[in-house]
């Protein structure tokens, strides 16, 4: 595998650029503060330090762009800087450099963050193999791993490369790859893939593809290509481009040399009742310059990721705050996402003894497993406060359990098979429980007991949907789970659409199904598996406490604390973001236009007055985006019907057979 194509800068830009930000901001924070206390030569000086600092980025990318014969509103803004100069309005333009910087700093910094769910998938795949050579085991480079070797894996370890097994049974955590929240059965004749945890017995298989060709390769790949899918936000003062640039060079110009040879005005000397013709022409550029246009949306943006932040959401950039309130579909994953993706136990069926004694024996040896049910039940002791016993010579028994000894008692946990292997007419006795429930076994002398486990359903994920189906949008469930814990959760969670059984190439293509439709898609998911849906989507959400490093580092909005009802909150803040972000260009493009008339056809248009118009306006939008931090305000009808309050479905389980 190639890395050198993923390998960052050791400083980022980003943070030069939020440095210099913050350098301008405090410059011109200070000549404000100084100009107001009569002290106009340091004002100066710091105003100064301001639009060097906060123009420099500008600058750059005003070069880099003029050497292309690019002129973008970049070439215009940067006009602009010097003209608030010459105008006096040194204020004006410090605050213009200091939210430019600003916006165009974070823009860096999620931009440098696109490729980092590929690192993420790198740094957790195994680096070496276990290769056995004429029975001989050797660490292996996965690189230089090529079909038909053989390799082995012992319990606790990666897979390193899809394997067909020859040699041992046992059990592997496939949730990274395929969302199958419990470990499955392996034995001769099974694969095992790439990126997948054995958790029980050792393994040994023949080498089916090289590391490149591997599923975990696969993986990554479908984020690269799904990453290509996705249309980046344009801004609509970014619309106006070199055309726009043109334009009020041209109509400045233009001005310039009607007034001088129309009208006969001097060329530069100003009377208060005579202006010059480079007068009017600053005027116009003045006016006509997009400031409010360009700040319309960032500044909408900074204030609506403020207050998402502060209210356990993160958006990952503009794009998202832009493309989440026209969501029309939802994708959610299953287990991590609408359940809380683990085991607890539920119910405990003492045959012989008492509850407290089977869980404390069972935990004594459940706390040796990596088993998810194993890890339940050691939790449910913990949590009942057993006193904690020592277990001995433990045995691990592919695909049925552990046995070992407690307190000088032999004690078997796990399937039925293995407990009632030396009475099988016993287990006749006890029904076995339907498929949506986890059974797991404890027996010793004089000691029978059944524990049933469930993957609960998280309490808010019912009212969360009926919110967005209130709202007409539709919601899809995409699992890699069997089709009967699929079908009990999605019934449970009310999801509109269940489809089970799904890859993670099926889950991508069922997202580019939905918008070759012309729907807008958003897919909130918590494993390493969501992270190619997270890219093909419109908008990826990822539960963030628990989520997977490639699906938060690949998503763009991150519901911290793992709150799932805070997508409610994400999509009501995009929608008021949205609403602002309109409210901010009729402003800016109205007063622009209205004035940069006025301003062509009347001589009588003071420059004063031009300045306090295009910097009112200005201040409009930003104080009208600074309302984003506000908190929301009692909901209307543009907003929706708000979520509706529904009855928590009690918990509910998840199909598994130890």
């Amino acid at each position: 595998m190639n890395e050198s194509p993923m390998k960052q800068p050791a400083v980022p830009p980003w943070r030069g650029m939020a440095w210099r930000s913050g350098l301008c901001a405090v410059a011109a924070v200070s000549g404000w503060g100084l100009d107001g206390i009569g002290q106009p030569v340091a004002s100066l000086v710091c105003f100064l330090v301001a639009f060097v600092a906060g123009g420099w980025d500008l600058a750059r990318e005003t070069w880099a762009e003029f050497r292309k014969f690019e002129f973008t509103t970049h070439f215009l803004m940067l006009l602009v800087v010097p003209a608030t100069a010459l105008l006096g309005a040194w204020g004006e333009g410090a605050l213009l450099l200091v939210l430019f910087s600003a916006s165009s700093a974070l823009e860096h910094y999620a931009m440098g963050r696109t490729r980092s769910a590929i690192d993420a998938l790198l740094r957790g795949a195994p680096k070496t193999a276990v290769v056995l050579e004429d029975g001989r085991p050797s660490d292996v480079p996965v690189d230089a791993v090529v079909a038909g070797m053989v390799v082995r894996v012992k319990p606790g370890q990666q897979v390193p490369v899809d394997l067909v097994i020859t040699h041992g049974e046992s059990a592997c955590d496939e949730s990274s790859l395929t969302g199958e929240s419990v470990p499955v059965a392996k034995r001769r004749g099974d694969t095992a893939l790439a990126g997948t945890l054995n958790v029980q017995g050792v393994l040994e298989g023949t080498v089916l593809r090289a590391a490149k060709e591997s599923t975990l390769q696969k993986m990554i790949d479908l984020i690269e290509r799904a990453q290509h899918l996705r249309a980046p936000s344009q801004r609509l003062a970014d619309a106006f481009g070199t055309r726009y640039t043109a334009l009020v060079l041209a109509a400045c110009t233009a001005l310039f040399f009607w007034a001088w040879l129309g009208e006969h005005r001097p060329v530069m000397r100003t009377a208060p009742d005579a202006p010059s013709a480079f007068y009017r022409a600053m005027t116009l550029l003045v006016v006509m310059s997009p400031c409010a246009l360009v700040l319309s949306v960032p500044s909408a943006i900074l204030s609506a990721i403020a207050s998402g932040a502060r209210r356990g959401v993160l958006f990952r950039g503009g794009a998202a705050v832009e493309k989440l309130a026209s969501v029309t579909v939802v994708c959610l994953d299953k287990t991590g996402t609408l359940t809380e993706g683990q085991f607890r136990v539920q119910e405990i069926t003492a045959l012989e003894g008492t509850e407290d004694d089977l869980l404390a024996e069972a935990a004594a040896l459940a706390r040796l497993s990596t088993h998810p049910v194993s890890r339940a039940v050691a939790r449910e002791a913990a949590d009942r406060g057993l006193p904690e016993h020592t277990a001995t010579d433990i045995v691990n028994l592919p695909g049925a359990g552990v046995r070992g000894r407690v307190d000088g008692r032999d004690v078997r946990l796990g399937n039925r098979s293995l407990v009632f292997e030396a009475h099988p007419e016993a287990a006749a006795g006890v029904p076995a429980p339907d498929d949506s429930v986890s059974e797991v076994w404890v027996r010793s002398d004089g000691r029978l007991g059944q524990f049933l486990l469930r993957d609960r359903l998280r309490p808010e994920a019912r009212p969360m949907l009926c919110g967005l189906h209130a709202d007409g949008v539709r919601t899809v469930m995409l699992t890699g789970d069997r089709a009967s814990a699929a079908q009990r959760i999605g019934e449970a969670s009310g999801v509109g659409e269940v489809r089970s059984g799904l890859k993670p190439e099926d889950k991508v293509a069922a997202i580019e199904e939905f918008k070759r439709s012309g729907e807008r898609v958003a897919m909130v998911g918590d494993g390493v598996n969501d992270a190619p849906c997270l890219a093909a989507a419109d908008v990826g959400v990822a539960m963030g406490a628990r989520g997977s490093d490639a699906a938060i580092e690949q998503a763009d909005v991150v519901l911290m604390h793992d709150r799932l009802e805070n997508f409610l909150v994400a999509r009501q803040l995009s929608r008021r973001a949205r609403r602002i972000i309109g409210q901010n260009l009729a402003v800016s493009l109205g007063v622009m236009s209205v004035m940069a008339v006025i301003t062509a056809f009347s001589a009588k248009v003071l420059l004063s007055f031009g300045v306090a118009m295009h910097e009112g306006s200005t201040a409009v939008v930003v104080l009208n985006s600074l309302r984003l931090l506000l908190p929301a305000r009692t909901r209307t009808p543009e907003d929706g019907p708000a979520a509706p309050l529904v009855p928590h479905t009690p918990s509910l389980i998840e199909p598994h057979t130890p």
